[in-house]
Parts: structure tokens; sequence; C-alpha cells
């Protein structure tokens, strides 16, 4: 691949997306809306994957105004509701043999409790569960090649809230904190980004997460509704000094989706002061993000939550744990997210996990 030198990286550096297919979440409108009009603007085919359909086709009449010719397609999905991803995925499927980039963008921002039609806190539902189970559904359909990219976008943001309490994420057990619920969401779009990276073939298709920084867009605008009149007043008077276009908002996600340069497990931002403002470059995410213990528990969660099991890293070529024998065929409580089946099954390691009873691991390549 060729390798990207510049510092000032714009959408005049995406290459020739010609004969590929992109499907961009939440694209109806801010950072989705300009990564699905870049991307069209450089010949890809961009399936628009939105809440509310009939935004949707209007946002794909602005970008084909703007953008003459451009192959253009709206898709309804609803990441709050699995039922929706798996509806919108067999649609995918159905109509595409093949999805190049997939772009995990959608998401909601300090909302009020509320909980989805599955039972979980509504922005870790959208912003993490929705769009695990949707890479879930479709990984098969991305190519295993390195300019084939799972670009999930998280947040500055993903440092806020403290700790994630794995063992309670629908806040049953403390007061609900919209701020941090938010954050721990974004951290979890990272989490997930960086372990499925470690799953995925040598090959590709590569998994990279990306944030906008502070971008002008109708998430940030809401997310100072629930603020006081002073706040709002204050922050009115500084918001051009902090924050950016949609378009220089979404130039980290691009970046990641499509620069020859990019490597597995990277993680895009603006390169400005508190990487609020800029163009993209390779940032650092929290400590936290990087524990690996965690990773792995968050995954087995989301498998179990969701219920949507990747394809076995199927194509992988990489060692995944089997468990072979055992007295009882299942782990006792507490010791496992998962499930074990049968001789063969896979086993998704997390935390404190154990083999039963003397159980014995064998690695295997799947």
């Amino acid at each position: 691949m060729t390798q990207s030198t510049t510092t000032r990286w714009t959408a005049q550096d995406i290459p020739d997306q010609q004969g590929r297919t992109a499907l961009v979440t939440g694209a109806n409108t801010g950072i989705g809306f300009e990564t699905a009009k870049a991307l069209a603007s450089r010949g890809a085919t961009v399936v628009l994957a939105v809440r509310d359909a009939d935004r949707g086709k209007r946002a794909a009449e602005e970008i084909g105004a703007a953008v003459p010719g451009a192959d253009l397609h709206v898709q309804r999905l609803d990441l709050s509701s699995l039922a929706s991803v798996r509806s919108a995925a067999e649609d995918v499927r159905n109509t595409w043999s093949r999805i190049d980039l997939l772009i995990n963008n959608a998401g909601v921002m300090y909302t009020p409790y509320s909980r989805t039609p599955d039972g979980f806190e509504l922005q870790f539902a959208t912003n993490h569960l929705g769009h695990f189970a949707l890479t879930g559904l479709l990984l098969d359909l991305v190519p295993a090649t390195a300019d084939s990219r799972i670009v999930t976008v998280s947040s500055a943001g993903h440092r806020m809230g403290g700790p994630m309490d794995l063992d309670d994420l629908d806040w049953s057990r403390r007061p609900y904190n919209r701020t941090a619920a938010y954050g721990h969401s974004k951290l979890a779009n990272l989490m997930f980004t960086y372990e499925l990276q470690r799953r995925l073939p040598a090959a590709g298709p590569l998994a990279l997460a990306a944030h906008p920084g502070g971008a002008d867009t109708g998430g940030s605008k809401s997310a100072m509704a629930h603020s006081s009149a002073l706040t709002r007043a204050a922050f009115a008077m500084i918001r051009p000094l902090l924050l950016q276009s949609p378009a220089m908002g979404a130039l980290p996600v691009l970046r990641a989706a499509t620069d020859p340069a990019a490597q597995g497990g990277q993680y895009y931002g603006p390169r400005g002061f508190q990487q609020s403002k800029g163009y993209p470059t390779v940032v650092r995410s929290s400590a936290a993000s990087y524990d690996l213990a965690t990773q792995r528990r968050l995954w087995a969660l989301s498998e179990e939550l969701t219920g949507v099991t990747f394809p076995g890293n199927r194509h992988t070529g990489r060692p995944e744990w089997s468990v072979v024998t055992s007295s009882r065929g299942q782990l006792p409580p507490g010791l496992c997210c998962g499930r074990v089946r049968g001789e063969g099954d896979l086993l998704h390691v997390g935390a404190g996990v154990g083999l039963p009873h003397g159980g014995r691991q064998l690695p295997r390549l799947v």
C-alpha cells in the first residue's frame, strides 16, 4: 500500500472508491452525512442506514444534488432495537454481496434514562450493542483485504464517567448519570474495536476507531439542551473556538476508512488542542480502553446480550481456544459469560475465567 505522509489530510486524499460499497449508519445528518457524501464523491456506492427512512431519502437527495450520478441507497435501521438490526442486516445481505466499508457512526447522546424494547439502557444499546450486533451479522460480507474497513465512531467523551460497571450496564443499582452512560458507551466502542481487530485475519479487514473532536452537529447542540441558560449562553460565546464543521469532524472517520497507510487497531482524531479541532491523525485513547480483560469480558457480555455470535472467527487463521474435555459440559456460574454446549465449542475467555473441573484447552485454527 502507498504510505500517506501528509499532515493536512483532507477529503481530497481519499483514494478512488469506484466499485466499492460503503454502509454508513446515521448517514442522514452530521458526521454520517458528511462521511457518506465524501465517499460518494469518490465513486463509492453508499448505503445510508438510518432510523427514519424519510430523512434518509432527503439526505440522499441532498447528496445526489451535490454529487451528480452518486449511487445512493437508503436502508432503515434502528440500532436501539435488535429486531430492527437483524431485519436490516437481512435486507443488506439480500441486496449486496460485499460491504467494503462498514462505518458504525450513528449514536445518541446524553439522553434521559430509558430502556429499549430489549430492556437495555438506551445509550449503551444504541451506541454499542446495536453496532456490535450489526457488525457480527455483516462481517462475512466484508472482504478479507486490508483496504476493507470496519470503522466505529467513538468520542473524546469516552474518558467521562469513571470505570464502566459491566455488572450494572442497565443502571438498575445506581442513580442514572446520562453523561457517564454516554461516556461508557463510547468507551465500549473502543474496546469493541480493539478486541475485534485481534480477532480478524492478518490480511484484513481492518478494525479502526475514530472520533470527530468538537463537531458542530445536531448532537452537540442537543447535548447542551439539558444545561442551564447561563451555561448555554457561555458556551455559545466560546463555541467557535472549540468546535469545527461536520465536514472537518468527518475527516478522522474518512481517514480511518480509506487511508492506505492506516493500520488495524488505530484510533483517529483531530490533531489540534485537546483533540478538539484540526486535521486527522492517529491519537491515543484512555488507559482504560486498552484493558484486555475488560475488552474480552465486554465482548462475551455483548454476545450474550445481543444473541449475536461472530462467525466463529472462521477466517482468522489465528488460534482460538476450544474446550475439549469437561466433566460437566458447562462452566460453573460466575466463571464465564459464555456457554459451553459440547465438545469443540468456542470459549471466549473473559476476566477471571477458568476451565471447569479439570477441563483442558487446546488451540485450534478457525
